[in-house]
């Protein structure tokens, strides 16, 4: 899988977020968005996943030899970050269960095996409302996690975790081998496997 941005630039209003930025994601490769708070990681991640669009320039995804249209990278594309909405009306199972009926499960993986590895046990039929902020970040990557998909992207993945949450975390993406990985982050030890580095302040030229 490979992400091409190509003079991609977005706006705010009139507030200039970045431009003209090229940069190529290729698959098994592990990449890091850096900058400081407010700087446009987020905003430039979820171009990328397709949850908003460019002001300008293009999004080009291939897979091999063939192109992929923007509208159907969702399946390809998985995304953890602390402000994705989880029903909290549902307990753990089930929202487990919501989840991989829309993204597969990666294989070997059933949705008892996702709760012991993401250290739920005990607390499967939970309401969601009464996680702690912490529990909700380590469902949250963990359904990325265990998704199957060509592509995962992470925002600030360990927002409200506890030292424990951040072990787990490092411990859990350095098993992942067999994606193209971008994490957005202004912390080091999120992205400290990360083999390059695109600097969003480079793109701020007005």
């Amino acid at each position: 899988m490979q992400v091409k941005l190509e003079k991609l630039t977005k706006r705010f209003n009139r507030e200039l977020i970045f431009k003209d930025l090229n940069f190529t994601f290729e698959s098994g490769k592990r990449y890091a968005i850096i900058g400081p708070n407010g700087s446009g990681k987020s905003t430039l991640l979820q171009i990328i996943a397709g949850y908003a669009l460019p002001s300008s320039g293009a999004v080009i995804y291939n897979a091999g030899s063939n192109s992929i249209e923007p509208e159907e990278i969702f399946s390809h594309v998985t995304i953890a970050a602390p402000y994705l909405e989880i029903i909290e009306e549902y307990t753990l199972v089930e929202q487990l269960e919501f989840h991989f009926k829309f993204k597969k499960i990666r294989p070997n993986y059933t949705i008892d095996s996702v709760i012991k590895a993401a250290a739920f046990e005990g607390v499967e039929h939970k309401f969601i409302k009464n996680f702690s902020s912490g529990m909700k970040q380590r469902l949250k990557l963990a359904m990325a996690f265990y998704s199957e998909s060509d592509i995962l992207l992470l925002d600030e993945p360990t927002s409200n975790l506890d030292q424990q949450g951040v072990t787990w975390y490092q411990e859990h993406l350095a098993n992942i081998n067999d994606r193209l990985i971008i994490i957005a982050s202004n912390q080091e030890y999120e992205y400290i496997t990360a083999t390059e580095h695109l600097n969003i302040m480079h793109y701020k030229q007005s």
